[in-house]
């Protein structure tokens, strides 16, 4: 959820003064870019994992404080709610076979936050959304103990003026009868029931713009082959309901203000771009503050001074922009990068499947971001959130729209497509063969067989329910299935139903 701020905010008669430190800091960027003020020896790849805990019932079990602080280790932090942790993997090479170490890795490091959780009564859930929550874990209460989250929480209320409305519809996995959601929170807290998988790429100021968008091209069939959140307070909804909750949870806009097409803080965006300045200026332009604290440090002084500028309020304020492809500047050591971080896909279900999701998206971004006429110049940007909206509401049985093939479903593109694609984007990368056949080889199973973590979860679901369960008691069955396939470690796609 980003860097830290103090329980109070500025008082409102500051606004002007966080508005021109806001300035000052776009203006620095700018310049930054234009003297070509970063380095970029290498690209290095990481990755974020949001998780869940959840007690012997299924349910949540609100213990963060007590898991981390039993872990003590510094990879792992709060998130919003008190029944998620989240795992900070460090930055890495992408080439040879560096991403095997990475799978090991993480095996090592959900392993020990499983067994670190089970001496508290919690065990990890790696999935998209926990089908088990219910309103009452939606209560302020629960929210962690941290004062971003609460001025967070506070400061969205109070701009939107009235109660976060979740209105969803979706069809049963037993009959394919409509089932609605459609309820009033009076916190940000379902934002805590998305859990995701977050890619992070290290992308030089010149590549910036040619990787972003294609990884807004990418974004479709990524969530489509990659859906793993079908089900939200009991109902069966969206093949990644994540998309559409995550927006509602967290929209700061009233009725009127939607009715005059005032632009969502969670957003796709509305533009192909031509530079990492583009949308730092389109925050700045379209979104005030939440959280507007100022620091002392002149960024134009550090730069004359031979620093790189920390851009305290440029960073924070993105950070509360729930762009899908966020762009990130970021200082390391005193040096400064910028990086493409992608957001569309949930956690889960295995570690093989996260890493075959992540092979994908890597190898297929950077085909496209080298093509000599890339995608993005056939394609409107219209179109391209069009193919994530239906990804995410149908998953494999979405239709999307592709330059030069025209309407196609997922796993045809996938086949057809991409996954030649993202094949050159890692050897390209100098990822070796055998890793590329690893993960890419899960991806097109994937496809073949029609299976990822949302339809096997409405599967479960269903077969449960023809043995006679109640949906609660069949969300809470497949939940405790998963997490042993989870466990066991084969890819979804083979798993077994029943």
């Amino acid at each position: 959820m980003g860097k830290d701020v103090s329980p109070r905010s500025r008082p409102p008669h500051d606004r002007g003064q966080y508005r021109q430190k806001m300035q000052r800091c776009l203006d620095t960027f700018a310049r930054m870019l234009a003297e070509e003020r970063f380095t970029f020896p290498r690209k290095h790849i990481g990755l974020e994992v949001e998780l869940n805990l959840v007690d012997s019932t299924m349910r949540p079990s609100m213990s963060n404080a007590a898991v981390l602080s039993s872990m003590d280790d510094e990879l792992f932090t709060t998130e919003l709610s008190q029944h998620n942790i989240e795992l900070n993997v460090p930055p890495r090479p992408l080439d040879g076979e560096s991403a095997l170490k990475l799978e090991d890795d993480l095996h090592a490091h959900l392993g020990r936050a499983d067994t670190t959780a089970s001496e508290a009564g919690a065990h990890v859930a790696v999935i998209g959304i926990l089908p088990t929550i219910g309103a009452e874990h939606f209560d302020q209460k629960w929210i962690t103990n941290n004062p971003r989250y609460a001025l967070l929480n506070d400061r969205i209320l109070a701009t939107r003026g009235e109660c976060p409305l979740l209105s969803l519809e979706g069809r049963s996995p037993r009959d394919g009868e409509l089932e609605g959601l459609h309820t009033y929170a009076d916190s940000i807290l379902p934002e805590a029931a998305c859990t995701s998988v977050q890619l992070h790429l290290q992308v030089a100021p010149d590549d910036f713009a040619a990787h972003w968008n294609a990884a807004q091209c990418l974004a479709g069939p990524q969530v489509a082959v990659g859906a793993n959140s079908p089900f939200l307070l009991g109902k069966a909804l969206w093949a990644e309901t994540r998309i559409p909750l995550f927006l509602q949870a967290t929209d700061t806009r009233p009725e009127e203000l939607k009715n005059q097409g005032v632009r969502p803080r969670v957003w796709f965006g509305e533009r192909w771009i031509t530079s990492i300045f583009d949308l730092f200026e389109e925050n700045v332009r379209y979104f005030p503050g939440l959280l507007p604290e100022t620091d002392d440090e002149d960024p134009m002084d550090a730069l004359d001074d031979g620093r790189a500028p920390k851009l305290t309020e440029l960073r924070l304020h993105n950070g509360t922009v729930w762009r899908w492809n966020r762009p990130v500047y970021d200082v390391v050591d005193g040096t400064p990068h910028l990086r493409v971080e992608n957001r569309v896909l949930p956690a889960g279900p295995t570690v093989l499947d996260m890493m075959a999701n992540a092979a994908f998206f890597y190898g297929a971004q950077r085909a496209l971001a080298e093509e000599e006429r890339p995608v993005w110049t056939r394609m409107s940007f219209q179109a391209a959130e069009q193919n994530l909206h239906a990804g995410a509401r149908h998953g494999f049985d979405a239709q999307f729209y592709w330059p030069g093939i025209g309407t196609v479903p997922p796993d045809e593109l996938v086949l057809r497509v991409l996954l030649p694609l993202a094949h050159e984007g890692l050897r390209s990368s100098g990822v070796s063969a055998t890793v590329a056949d690893r993960y890419l080889g899960v991806i097109e199973r994937r496809c073949v067989t029609k299976r990822n973590g949302s339809t096997w979860q409405r599967s479960a679901v269903e077969a449960a329910e023809r043995r006679g369960l109640d949906r609660d008691s069949a969300l809470a069955a497949m939940l405790g299935t998963y997490l042993d396939l989870t466990r066991a470690g084969e890819p979804v796609h083979d798993w077994p139903v029943g």
